[in-house]
């Protein structure tokens, strides 16, 4: 395909990015403006309200002062997010706002010229259209590229986009033949964010060598993987990134139609992308003879039902074409046999909004960011046991170390850090050995775990990684399909053996026959779920196998997390007779006083090893414990 009419396409983009500038220049013509935070994170912590608050009291002062909805920034754990532009100030953000914080905001600030330094998050340095963090402390280990926007534009406002840079790629790799187009991906050695880490650009031309019409290009936002929230983020913070991207795919493969495959439980992101779709329509960005060219391309929004098995792409291919989720066989590939057994291109949500940045900013600059097999830079989610959950976007050769106590601060409570369970539940469980270990796609698989799609969960001393394996696997159970008979009925089976561990019932001959057991379900699965099922077992066995030796031979757990393991006792030198703190909290009344003492006890029979009773003890006497193995109790006297 050769799009025709290149002098009318700049032209009539320009008309369009001079009013979206207009439009953003007016905004920040000398007004204080506002950006709440207001992605699912923000939301969760309660910025509608914050948002509502913040309305209230400047109707109430009579001040002419927008007030803008915008996605997430990265930093979760500070939510809700406010962040002010005023005149003669840099852009200040704050942190963890409630309505009473807001209205203050409102008075002292807007109103007045005290910036309420105590609530603080930090400072931006607008030194573009897109402010940033310059000088916070984990700003020198970020390098935001496809999260830059992200919490900083209107996410409903396609002229914050355009002003931004946006599409502006899009009308570049109009102006290029299709082939150079995937010869620029291919040049930038980007490979494929979901999980793989296939060559981008090398799919793309296979797709567009592909016989057969029409072409198909699929975004594949059916993140399901525990604790992951990355595309999620994107597509409610900047989902015109991932429309550009589609769009120069389409152009690239000369695709004729595009989907965007999300899960329905993003009520967020299916809104914000269906208003995307529509004021991409209205400005012709999307549909026949895009801009006044001959390249005609429109794009459609699919809902999943949550299956975590659709994320593999060929049963999403036979979820959108109406049937059950279940993987095929391969070859023929998607590529060139896909939906409707035409030549379909398949691209995750991140690899898509990093295309905008290859061809806007040309490949060099990408290559030069990452290693020599894994360029660019990636995006996590942390969660779990660390200070600053959220996201953060690094360059690829990171180390685990650095992202997760430099980025993330640490480990909250001064707690010791256990594992770092990277890869989703398909990946793996990697000890304080494996700190220094660049994040790449290659290391990780070295290593025993897997790039995945970026989630991180982050485990400390009070994590016991038996049942952590147990956990990621009854999950992977649970969302299997069922067609392959290894990964059916084999995970079942490895996840009885886990169940008895958990319990003290294991033999010690069983840890072998884990390993036997996983090695054949890897070979006997069709598609990636099953065959990445057991690595949760198999690199919790190689770097913690102590642990599963502990509940097997001594009926313990190190951890004190397997309920079945453990007891909870008061120890009588330290109970303050007076307190019944946990007496107060024990929802089944088994906690009573002495019969002859003052202290309490635990009735063993009763107690269902909630740990109320240990939350509850006040610090000052920490007299509740928990034992393991139960036997440790000693009798009451």
């Amino acid at each position: 395909m050769k799009v025709t009419g290149h002098q009318r396409v700049a032209s009539t983009f320009r008309e369009i990015k001079s009013r979206a500038e207009s439009q953003w220049r007016e905004l920040h013509g000398g007004k204080p403006v506002i950006m709440v935070g207001a992605a699912t994170c923000g939301r969760a912590a309660g910025a509608l309200e914050v948002l509502q608050a913040i309305k209230k009291e400047l109707k109430r002062h009579k001040l002419d002062c927008p007030v803008i909805e915008v996605g997430c920034m990265g930093h979760c754990y500070a939510e809700p997010i406010v962040t002010i532009s005023k005149p003669g100030y840099p852009p200040i953000c704050y942190r963890q706002v409630n309505p009473v914080i807001a209205q203050r905001l409102v008075r002292e600030f807007i109103l007045g010229d005290d910036p309420c330094l105590e609530f603080v998050l930090g400072a931006l340095e607008e030194n573009e259209l897109v402010p940033s963090f310059s000088d916070f402390p984990r700003a020198r280990f970020e390098q935001k590229v496809i999260l830059k926007n992200c919490g900083h534009i209107d996410p409903e406002q396609i002229e914050h986009y355009i002003a931004s840079g946006g599409y502006s790629a899009f009308v570049k790799a109009l102006q290029m033949q299709p082939e150079k187009v995937a010869s620029e991906v291919k040049r930038s050695g980007l490979r494929g964010r979901g999980g793989a880490g296939f060559p981008t650009g090398e799919k793309w031309e296979i797709c567009g060598q592909a016989q057969g019409k029409p072409k198909y290009v699929i975004c594949n936002g059916d993140e399901g993987d525990p604790g992951a929230f990355m595309d999620r983020a994107i597509l409610e913070s900047d989902p015109h990134s991932v429309l550009e991207g589609m769009l120069i795919a389409g152009y690239a493969t000369s695709a004729r139609y595009g989907y965007i495959y999300v899960r329905a439980e993003y009520p967020l992101a299916v809104r914000r992308t269906r208003i995307a779709l529509r004021q991409a329509r209205k400005l012709n960005l999307l549909g026949r003879n895009i801009l006044g060219s001959d390249f005609s391309f429109d794009i459609k929004l699919f809902q999943g039902s949550g299956a975590f098995v659709c994320g593999e792409e060929t049963a999403l291919i036979a979820s959108l074409e109406g049937e059950p989720g279940n993987p095929h066989y391969r070859p023929p590939y998607p590529a060139t046999s896909g939906l409707y057994g035409k030549p379909t291109l398949i691209n995750n949500v991140k690899t898509l909004a990093f295309i905008r940045h290859i061809i806007g900013d040309g490949a060099e600059r990408f290559a030069a960011i990452g290693t020599e097999g894994s360029k660019g830079t990636a995006v996590f989610a942390l969660a779990g046991k660390v200070v600053n959950t959220g996201l953060a976007e690094v360059p690829m050769g990171t180390t685990l170390r650095q992202l997760i106590f430099d980025v993330g601060s640490g480990i909250p409570g001064g707690k010791r850090f256990k594992a770092v369970q990277i890869g989703g539940p398909s990946g793996g469980c990697l000890p304080e050995s494996a700190l220094d270990l660049p994040i790449d796609f290659d290391s990780l698989t070295d290593a025993g775990a897997m790039m995945g799609s970026g989630g991180m969960i982050v485990l400390d001393e009070d994590d016991c990684m038996v049942e952590i394996s147990r956990y990621f696997l009854e999950f992977t159970q649970r969302e299997s399909c069922g067609k392959c008979t290894f990964c059916r009925l084999g995970t079942k089976q490895m996840l009885e053996v886990l169940d008895e561990f958990t319990k003290g019932k294991g033999k010690i001959k069983d840890l072998d026959m884990l390993v036997e057991l996983a090695e054949d379900i890897k070979a006997g699965s069709l598609c990636g779920l099953g065959r990445t099922a057991p690595n949760p077992i198999l690199s919790t066995l190689r770097y913690f196998r102590d642990e599963y030796e502990a509940h097997i031979l001594e009926g313990r757990c190190p951890a004190l997390m397997c309920r079945d393991l453990i007891a909870f006792y008061i120890i009588p030198e330290k109970c303050e007779r007076s307190c019944d703190a946990c007496v107060g909290t024990c929802t089944v009344e088994a906690i009573s006083s002495h019969p002859k003492k003052r202290y309490k006890v635990i009735d063993q029979e009763k107690c269902v090893k909630c740990g109320t009773c240990v939350d509850s003890c006040p610090p000052q006497y920490n007299a509740v414990v928990r034992l393991s193995p139960p036997s440790q109790v000693p009798a009451s006297k």
